[in-house]
């Protein structure tokens, strides 16, 4: 195990016991990283990013006996929570919206600014939808900012499979959404 695997277990355990500090120093070191994540599968809708991010937390809490820091780091089992807590918020998001255009026979516009809201939600669902190898790949280049050079030393591959993988995600992206 790596001295970060071993660093995690270390606060698993200790947030296991019952340490607060434990659990509020690795709550404060990954809080900005998983909100961003979220933020990003999100489209942006900071509503439902905040509503993903309470419902991430509180699995984690519920579940923090199954991390298991020899199989990925925290933040890891973190996105893998928020990934599938984002489709699940999706998912009951098209069925209530379903729901309510049945009842009145037409589309519900909640705002003003329904246009961009759609875009974002179609961005989400786009997302949601893809590989999560893309969604990685498309979130390092255009979130975290990384370099073609970085993302190939990060994921240990060459900068020419890197690149492939990039075109490949964003033929996956622009056929998700819909690129009208």
């Amino acid at each position: 195990m790596t001295d970060g695997a071993w660093r995690e277990r270390g606060l698993r355990d200790a947030v296991l016991r019952g340490d607060d500090r434990a659990w509020r120093a690795w709550y404060d070191a990954e809080h900005p990283g998983l909100e961003a994540y979220v933020l990003w599968r999100c489209g942006g809708l900071r509503d439902a990013a905040d509503d993903v991010l309470q419902e991430t937390w509180m699995t984690a809490v519920r579940k923090m006996r199954a991390f298991d820091p020899a199989a990925g780091s925290f933040r890891q089992w973190l996105c893998g929570i928020a990934a599938n807590v984002v489709r699940n918020y999706l998912r009951s998001r098209r069925r209530r919206t379903a729901r309510q255009e049945a009842l009145t026979g037409e589309e519900i516009r909640a705002d003003s600014a329904a246009p961009d809201r759609e875009r974002a939600e179609r961005i989400a669902a786009a997302l949601a939808a893809m590989p999560d190898r893309y969604e990685a790949v498309l979130r390092m280049k255009y979130v975290d900012r990384m370099t073609v050079a970085a993302m190939a030393a990060t994921n240990g591959e060459t900068e020419k499979a890197v690149e492939s993988l990039l075109s490949r995600a964003r033929a996956a992206f622009r056929e998700a959404y819909g690129d009208d």
